[in-house]
């Protein structure tokens, strides 16, 4: 081989060599992005008792364990009231009082949950969380209104309000359940009513043509969700109530945009 054929063979291998290179940057180019990971929401359950207290706790602590495993949230579950402090609280994105019964915080744990919800944490209650804090305003006004009684468990009709929420777009106008209906005192005015008990279906019911069961409104700085569902262990397994709790917590976290 000549100097001239050397020449040309060393040009075509360079050639080829950019040609490659060029092709291999338009595949990389062209080539999807990565999904971007997103963390699991952190929750906080808290689940303190100081009166009664539901056998359908545990059932629905497990419930939400289930649930973050299938809509990317995880869940931390205390009754250590200890923990409402202000370096414990800022990990988490919610807190859920689950059936939580009356006195279960402090003054000093009532000011680092106020401070939590001021900077934009956010609150879901379910059941008995309205059973809850009785001489504390602030946390009424928080869930929502204040437990008054209730009659024996049975079925009743909920109508539906609105199925433009992520805790009711799965329902039709009417749903039938099971479960332990509580009547109602101090309900906060600016509350938007998801779902309403139709009195009528049941008997025991003192709240008359308003009487709503769940509900959400933004509250001092976060979000706020309840739900009046969840006294039965057998309404975690029932899947319009399980919809209906994840919902409430893609409300709570922003997720219903």
């Amino acid at each position: 081989m000549n100097v001239s054929q050397r020449i040309t063979c060393v040009v075509l291998v360079l050639l080829s060599f950019v040609a490659c290179k060029e092709n291999k940057e338009k595949e990389l180019d062209e080539a999807p992005m990565a999904e971007e990971i997103i963390q699991p929401a952190p929750i906080l359950v808290f689940t303190k008792t100081v009166g009664y207290r539901h056998e359908s706790i545990e059932k629905g602590v497990a419930t939400l364990q289930d649930l973050g495993t299938e809509h990317n949230f995880s869940v931390v579950q205390t009754e250590d009231a200890s923990n409402f402090n202000t370096e414990f609280l800022q990990d988490f994105e919610m807190i859920i009082f689950l059936s939580t019964t009356l006195d279960v915080l402090d003054s000093e744990q009532e000011r680092a949950f106020k401070a939590y919800i001021n900077n934009g944490g956010n609150f879901m209650g379910i059941h008995a969380a309205t059973d809850t804090e009785y001489d504390w305003p602030w946390y009424g006004q928080l869930v929502g209104g204040y437990f008054k009684s209730h009659p024996d468990q049975q079925e009743a009709t909920i109508n539906v309000i609105t199925t433009e929420h992520a805790a009711t777009k799965h329902l039709d106008a009417t749903w039938t359940h099971f479960d332990e209906w509580y009547n109602f005192k101090e309900l906060n005015p600016n509350i938007q009513v998801l779902l309403q008990l139709d009195e009528s279906s049941y008997t025991g019911g003192e709240n008359g043509d308003f009487h709503p069961i769940a509900w959400y409104h933004e509250f001092d700085g976060g979000r706020s969700f309840y739900t009046g569902l969840g006294h039965t262990q057998e309404a975690y397994d029932d899947v319009k109530f399980r919809t209906h709790l994840v919902g409430g917590i893609d409300y709570c976290l922003g997720r219903d945009q």
